[in-house]
């Protein structure tokens, strides 16, 4: 990709191609950060919500923020310009290989032998989670795609959604995640948390422990995010509740194009919808305000004591 091409593409919120036409390398990519997530997973201090196993966008890819490990830390980092993988530590010493067509297998062996170099011992539970099939890293030879352009593009798509769901999270006072990148659904996702306990979740995500899925949803959320479309075959956001209140799914929100999905029992709105209007970020802002509003106005949330009055213009 030359550097015309990568000026072109970054100058607003990206076309992508049919999900259909990069599924293989969507279906790699996402094991492929579930070992880097699971790394972070295994060695990070267990946040409440599985917030200190995420990951998070960069200005060239994904990252998993500083790590630590005894007297010193490290970084684990994708890089979707340069289209290779960064392991960084605050010793000075780094190995790097590079992103392109090879196993799942391959690439855990690739990590786990670049961190073994660095010093860095981790044992994780080598298999996926939130899929329906969960082939052992170690001997997935079946997710062995890498398409660069397609991996920039929808890095470029994460790059523009993560600065409208951190304006949209900064309009909130009450409990609120980071804007982070959950490498079990592969999607990016903000949520915020009216401060009343939930009832127990059913479970039900496959290969989810029951008591990750109780943790999550301890508390009433609201919560948005983005994902390639994976099981509805095109990039969308999405917005639920949880519990979801009466009515929630006739809630009328904005735009026009959002809808609600009943198999899926979220509000959904395409990415090409957003991004073909004359405002993306404000089309999405739309979406996500008024789909917050459905939960919090029809849960009864204390919404006075939970939103900003003001915000930064």
């Amino acid at each position: 990709m030359t550097n015309k091409h990568i000026a072109d593409i970054g100058t607003g919120w990206p076309k992508l191609p049919p999900l259909e036409a990069w599924q293989d390398t969507c279906n790699t990519l996402h094991m492929w950060t579930q070992i880097v997530g699971k790394v972070r997973l295994m060695l990070s201090p267990d946040i409440n919500h599985c917030w200190g196993s995420t990951l998070y966008v960069t200005a060239r890819g994904l990252t998993t923020s500083p790590i630590p490990y005894g007297i010193f830390t490290f970084a684990i980092d994708f890089d979707f310009i340069a289209h290779m993988l960064h392991i960084t530590t605050s010793k000075g010493a780094d190995r790097t290989f590079a992103l392109e067509p090879m196993s799942v297998a391959d690439f855990y062996c690739k990590t786990m032998q670049a961190l073994d170099e660095l010093g860095i011992e981790v044992k994780i539970l080598a298999r996926p989670v939130e899929v329906e099939v969960a082939i052992s890293f170690e001997k997935d030879d079946q997710h062995a795609s890498y398409d660069k352009e397609a991996a920039s593009l929808f890095w470029r798509a994460l790059v523009q959604v993560d600065c409208v769901l951190k304006d949209f999270r900064a309009r909130f006072i009450g409990k609120v995640s980071p804007v982070h990148f959950f490498w079990g659904a592969f999607d990016l996702a903000v949520t915020r948390f009216s401060g009343r306990t939930a009832p127990k979740h059913p479970g039900g995500a496959p290969n989810v422990a029951a008591r990750v899925m109780e943790e999550a949803y301890s508390h009433e959320v609201s919560s948005a995010g983005f994902w390639p479309g994976t099981g509805l075959g095109e990039a969308a956001f999405y917005a639920y509740a949880y519990p979801s209140p009466a009515g929630f799914n006739e809630y009328k929100v904005q735009p026009e194009a959002a809808y609600f999905h009943d198999k899926l029992g979220e509000f959904i709105l395409p990415y090409e919808a957003v991004r073909t209007t004359g405002n993306p970020a404000q089309t999405l802002l739309s979406f996500l305000q008024t789909t917050y509003e459905a939960a919090a106005t029809l849960a009864h949330w204390d919404r006075d004591a939970l939103e900003r009055k003001t915000v930064k213009v």
